[in-house]
């Protein structure tokens, strides 16, 4: 199923150890316009967004919607527009607000940046339609021959940078068809509608368009034709901020790849656009016509102003799809036999793909962008390149401006940028974890031992990719100094001092928390950005009930912190893992009662708009919530849950509900977080609390509805379908049904749940994850094995735990000296819940003391264990 988590790139740019957002670390910004700090002339007030500076008149009453203005621009125009956008708007007394650098624009127009904010430098906020026609007029006079970026949800006007688009101008929210809080519009009849920004031009159906953009509307659509563009596009395979790859056909029927390229978009790290590197790319594939594995180049076209490149289609799948596939370590119990057989499968597939890159020095060219996605590999193990946008002769191989994590070596020129990629992928096809290179450039030659000892492979064997992958001096200069420190805990020997381990893993969360500032106080992942940096999964309140959780302690500063910056800004969002009621739950559970209580008043509106039934944001979630409180307050908190629960129990007949299931082929979310398992977790403690037979029987019914969801994998473990792949995991995966599923048998007998159970087990036991944490890796697997060994009396289980353990020092990092782990993608150290650190020192909780509360409410009634016991004293 298509996640909706943000690309990583935009958040990588301010810093090297942690996600952040670019409006970070200023004083690394030496490109600010000179009118970001200037102070607002007479008559305004200026503020700070983030990003943005905003102007405002004062006693200007903004319109809560309408038709906004967009200026696109460019690096080197950008200037001027600021300076031209900001006399005028002073001057005709219009609300704006533009980007407060070139460094940001920048960072907004890179290749994967998010696409429906591509380019926009300047916004404004006409009050009606008459000054609305007056600006474009008169700004377009002014800002004549200035480039920029399309804005792909906008109309342009004219030629020029001046885009359009009716949307709001004021921040207010309902839920899209998934139930996730988006931005919002009013219809005449007063209802909130989403306030969709997909990268296209559309107009709420209410909405009728002033006559002078419709026939702004009218050229455009008149500027192409058919002839123009003779391809039937079948399918999207890709999308950056440069443009589409589009599986498609021609006029004859041919099956083409179509790659577009956007003019001013999709920069790269040495500012070319995405025609530049598509002409590059053209150039590349022609020189290389001919070799086996080259694509053949067929044409290039240019459709309103947009350029295509018509290549020919190769079968296969991606080098990533095909490790997916058949990579021993991710299936239960591979025997000696087959973890030979694919390691000499995984060299004949590295030989060949080496073979394949020589044909292309042979031609005086280097590939430059050598990974996993850019190489196709067919049923017989054959392989072909794809993406050569950064194939250029090699004298001009120097720095090529992009390059995939892992993969991309620092410093190298001509040639050796191949062969350092090559390097990596004879390492990643045994041990696909080059990725943690960014953070730890010297990592892959502990990789190699490992890769060495788990194949059995002969001493040796992989010296050369160690000699390859060895940092150089610039590489190691790049790695933040935090970073550098020797790990005071080593988790790779035979018997770790787990005590010390813990200790350390708390260390280090405690010595990123930044409580001087207002959005976040502990790093995590992207979503912190997106969800307030308070809630459970991703904020502050998770980070401190893991570390309460667990025996590290209480920290009255951090609860503070948390305290006054909910009371300031509270939770834009009801849920338990995603809003108000993750935060008031742990309040709750520190004693600030009353701090709880009016989070959960605040939230209540937000909560009957509702239609998500999920654990992590939705209905079931927030009854369990209501259903502590009621237990701890009293109050109208049980009414409120049983009427949650009639919500709940509606969906659950229905056997649908926004979110989990995308349809037959595109994947579904089951699982504890954000499937069915979440709501039978609620109805099983609604029985437990109640005896009601009929909460069970809803319990079952929804565990039923997620089994529905999930495949046969080929290890024989029980999975849930995600679309291209099958998934494990706690959030979204079959260890979360699980530990439910094994929770409601203890009550009832039910023969399909009976005959999963083991098959949903196994799926937690191959011993290899591409990512450590809670929500999405290692740690999930380990806590919900733990789980399940404890109720078991250490029985099957017990292995997978001890080997899951064993392989934690697999992702560990150093952080000031003390063990963290990286987030998800691998790029960045995380220190929330569901990504992070903390979230792995509950996996260890749940591990080493048999405690299976390591996330809240997931403790039958029967087995509550007081919290706060230090683990950590001499």
């Amino acid at each position: 199923m298509t996640s909706t988590r943000p690309q990583p790139e935009e958040y990588c740019q301010a810093d090297r150890v942690f996600y952040d957002i670019a409006g970070r670390h200023n004083e690394d910004d030496t490109s600010w316009f000179t009118r970001t700090a200037a102070p607002a002339p007479e008559g305004w007030e200026r503020r700070e967004m983030d990003v943005w500076i905003v102007h405002t008149p004062v006693g200007h009453v903004m319109p809560q919607q309408g038709w906004k203005i967009h200026i696109s621009g460019l690096p080197d125009n950008a200037r001027r527009i600021v300076d031209a956008a900001w006399e005028y708007c002073t001057r005709e007394g219009l609300p704006f607000k533009f980007l407060r650098s070139v460094d940001v624009l920048t960072t907004h127009s890179l290749k994967y940046a998010p696409r429906s904010s591509s380019g926009k430098l300047v916004t404004i906020y006409p009050s009606d339609e008459g000054q609305l026609h007056r600006a474009l007029e008169e700004l377009g006079a002014l800002l004549d021959g200035e480039a920029g970026p399309y804005i792909l949800t906008d109309l342009r006007w004219g030629a020029g940078p001046l885009h359009v688009r009716y949307g709001g101008f004021i921040a207010r929210w309902c839920t899209d068809e998934d139930g996730t809080p988006v931005a919002a519009i009013e219809r005449p009849d007063g209802t909130l509608v989403p306030d969709r920004r997909r990268p296209v031009f559309e107009v709420p159906d209410w909405v009728e368009m002033p006559a002078f953009l419709a026939e702004q509307l009218a050229a455009r659509e008149a500027s192409g034709s058919a002839a123009d563009f003779p391809y039937r596009v079948e399918r999207a395979l890709h999308f950056s901020n440069g443009g589409g790859v589009y599986l498609a056909k021609d006029a004859e029927g041919r099956q083409v790849v179509l790659k577009e390229g956007r003019p001013h978009a999709g920069l790269d790290g040495r500012g070319r656009d995405a025609v530049t590197r598509l002409a590059r790319e053209r150039r590349a594939m022609e020189h290389l016509a001919g070799i086996p594995g080259i694509p053949a180049l067929y044409e290039h076209r240019v459709v309103w102003e947009h350029h295509f490149l018509a290549v020919q289609h190769l079968e296969g799948d991606t080098l990533q799809g095909w490790l997916a596939r058949h990579y021993p370590l991710t299936k239960a119990g591979p025997t000696d036999t087959e973890l030979t057989a694919y390691a000499r499968r995984a060299q004949t597939v590295a030989d060949r793909i080496e073979a394949l890159v020589a044909e292309v020095h042979a031609r005086g060219m280097i590939f430059g962008d050598l990974h996993p996605a850019n190489i196709l590999i067919d049923d017989e193990d054959r392989v072909s390149l794809v993406d050569f946008e950064l194939a250029v002769p090699v004298e001009e191989a120097d720095r090529l401006g992009l390059g995939h994590p892992g993969f991309a070596g620092t410093g190298r020129t001509g040639f050796a940028i191949d062969r350092h990629a090559l390097a990596a992928l004879r390492l990643w096809l045994l041990f696909p974890l080059t990725g943690l290179n960014e953070l730890d450039p010297g990592r892959g030659v502990h990789q190699a031992d490992i890769a060495e000892q788990r194949f059995a492979l002969p001493a040796g064997s992989l010296d050369a990719v160690r000699r390859e992958l060895a940092p150089g001096e610039q590489a190691r200069d790049r790695v933040p100094p935090v970073l550098r420190e020797p790990l005071s805990v080593d988790l790779d020997e035979a018997r770790p001092d787990w005590a010390a381990v813990r200790k350390s893993l708390a260390e280090a969360v405690l010595l990123s928390a930044t409580p001087e500032r207002t959005d976040r106080l502990f790093p995590g992942d992207v979503r912190q950005f997106l969800t307030d940096g308070l809630g459970l999964a991703h904020g502050a309140a998770g980070v401190l009930w893991a570390l309460h959780t667990s025996g590290a302690g209480r920290f009255p500063e951090h609860e503070e912190w948390l305290l006054k910056t909910a009371d300031r800004r509270p939770p834009s969002r009801p849920g338990l893992y995603d809003g108000a009621h993750g935060v008031a739950h742990v309040l709750r559970e520190f004693g600030h009662l009353e701090a709880a209580e009016g989070l959960l008043a605040r939230s209540a509106d937000a909560v009957g708009a509702l239609r998500d039934v999920s654990l992590q944001r939705g209905t079931a979630g927030i009854g369990l919530d209501l259903l502590d409180a009621a237990a701890r307050t009293g109050g109208d908190h049980l009414r409120h849950a049983l009427a949650l629960a009639d919500r709940t129990a509606q969906a659950i007949a229905l056997g649908t509900a926004p979110g989990i299931a995308a349809g037959p082929g595109r994947g579904s979310r089951a699982g504890l977080l954000r499937g069915w398992s979440g709501p039978a977790l609620f109805f099983l403690r609604l029985y437990e609390d109640t005896a009601d037979t009929a909460h069970l029987d809803l319990a079952v019914r929804a565990l039923h509805h997620d089994l529905d969801l999930c495949t046969t994998a080929e290890d024989g473990s029980l999975q849930v379908d995600g679309g291209f792949r099958s998934l494990p995991y706690l959030e979204v995966g079959s260890a979360g049904i699980a530990l439910v599923a094994d929770q409601v048998l203890a009550h009832r007998p039910d023969d399909r749940l009976e005959q999963a159970l083991p098959l949903l087990v196994r799926a937690a036991e191959p011993e290899f994850t591409i990512e450590p944490h809670l929500f999405g890796g290692r740690a999930g697997l380990l806590a919900t094995l733990a789980s399940l060994r404890t109720r078991t009396a250490g029985a099957a289980p017990g292995p997978a735990v001890a080997r899951h353990l064993s392989r934690l020092h697999w992702h560990a990092l150093s952080y000031r000296g003390h063990l963290a782990f990286p987030g998800e993608q691998l790029r960045r150290i995380s220190m929330d819940l569901a990504t992070g650190g903390p979230g792995i020192l509950l996996a260890l909780t749940a591990a080493l003391d048999g405690r299976r509360d390591f996330l809240p409410f997931l403790a039958p009634r029967t087995d509550r264990h007081p919290t706060g016991v230090d683990h950590h004293a001499p």
